[in-house]
């Protein structure tokens, strides 16, 4: 199981790194066209139409910070992937955010597949808050 462990965080860290790159790109250019859409669509603002925007922004702000945690997440994943064992990766990776104030020191070491059920939430909540920027996109620029 040793010998495959670096291995396997690698590869959910650079997994990591493409799921988090391409939201980013997708919220930037939707971003960028939603001023010729709006210029396209009817020039009357009413209130469904403001309040699909706020919504549009409010989502693209949740993805883009979610996006940011998964890059962080994949960096950690890294950083475990550099050890020899698992426990070793683990206790850096506790050491690291300790030492940032992000997490007290845990007692008892997570393991690897844990850790990475925890980034696959993280990635789930990433994925619906593009979800819901992509709804509400839609919504303002057709309303």
């Amino acid at each position: 199981m040793n010998g495959e462990y670096p291995e396997k965080a690698e590869a959910f860290a650079s997994g990591l790194m493409v799921q988090a790159a391409w939201p980013i790109l997708l919220v930037v250019a939707a971003v960028m066209a939603a001023p010729i859409i709006s210029l396209a669509a009817a020039p009357q603002t009413t209130a469904l139409s403001a309040a699909a925007w706020l919504a549009a922004a409010a989502s693209a702000l949740a993805t883009l910070a979610l996006s940011a945690l998964l890059l962080f997440d994949a960096l950690l994943f890294r950083l475990m992937g550099s050890h020899a064992t698992e426990a070793a990766g683990g206790a850096a990776v506790d050491d690291v955010l300790a030492r940032m104030r992000l997490k007290p020191t845990a007692a008892g070491g997570r393991s690897l597949d844990h850790r990475m059920a925890g980034t696959r939430r993280l990635l789930t909540r990433q994925r619906l808050a593009l979800a819901m920027f992509a709804a509400a996109s839609l919504v303002a620029a057709f309303v």
